[in-house]
């Protein structure tokens, strides 16, 4: 009855996107490494700024299409398609770029892992009783700061931060907003690296990502983790002063 209810889909259906992207993680974790780093920028530097100078648009969009898949399919090279936006695009259409394909990319993750395993656990979460509902109620409480938090803390890993949201069932708007607004400060910093990756190739070097943990940038970025947690302290000691 609930098969035909479903236009005759068999139940394990919607498992199917989710399923595909981890297969195609695994798959690329262990054949793509070496192909999407800056080892293959540097080879087809040339290449792709003749390319980018003879069809810009054309560039833009191939670029997008494959930081979606990379970001979509959890695929290695992330990091380095971002500083590749800002080495072909500059500082401002670089970050639009990236922002724009990062989050799609993680939007898709959301939406297969929701329509699968997402819906199947967040209705027995809904349906138990003790630590598990009170979780998801305290997420749910403070959704829109738990979610910033999850985007701009560096050790959070990004499709960690895509796919646990669904997992609880956590409002697609929410999460939608919260990832095109949270991966800002990081996409400016790997864009920024990449602006200058010309000056570091010439020299025979590669470029230096521990940057992201000097004061001048990660210093910021924690003050905006300080901000995105602010709501949520408020709360927990407005609550436990009315206790």
């Amino acid at each position: 009855m609930d098969q035909a209810r479903h236009g005759g889909r068999h139940p394990l259906a919607r498992h199917i996107p989710l399923a595909v992207i981890v297969a195609a993680a695994i798959i690329g974790f262990f054949t793509l490494g070496d192909l999407l780093s800056f080892e293959t920028l540097r080879a087809h530097r040339e290449t792709l700024v003749a390319f980018r100078d003879a069809n810009f648009t054309g560039l833009a969009l191939a670029f997008i299409g494959i930081y979606v898949v990379i970001v979509a399919f959890s695929l290695p090279g992330a990091a380095v398609a971002s500083v590749t936006g800002g080495f072909l695009f500059g500082l401002a259409l670089g970050t639009v770029f990236n922002v724009i394909a990062a989050s799609i990319g993680a939007i898709a993750i959301f939406l297969a892992a929701r329509w699968g395993l997402g819906r199947v656990l967040a209705e027995r979460i809904e349906t138990s009783e003790g630590t598990l509902k009170k979780i998801k109620a305290g997420l749910h409480e403070n959704e829109v700061s738990v979610l910033f938090l999850m985007r701009l803390v560096p050790v959070v890993p990004f499709f960690v931060a895509n796919l646990l949201p669904a997992l609880v069932g956590v409002r697609f708007v929410n999460f939608a907003v919260t990832t095109v607004l949270g991966i800002i400060p990081g996409a400016l910093v790997f864009t920024w690296i990449g602006v200058g990756l010309g000056e570091v190739f010439d020299r025979g070097e590669s470029p230096d990502l521990s940057l992201l943990w000097e004061p001048q940038v990660i210093g910021p970025i924690l003050g905006l983790c300080v901000l995105a947690a602010l709501p949520i302290v408020i709360k927990h000691l407005k609550g436990r002063k009315n206790a």
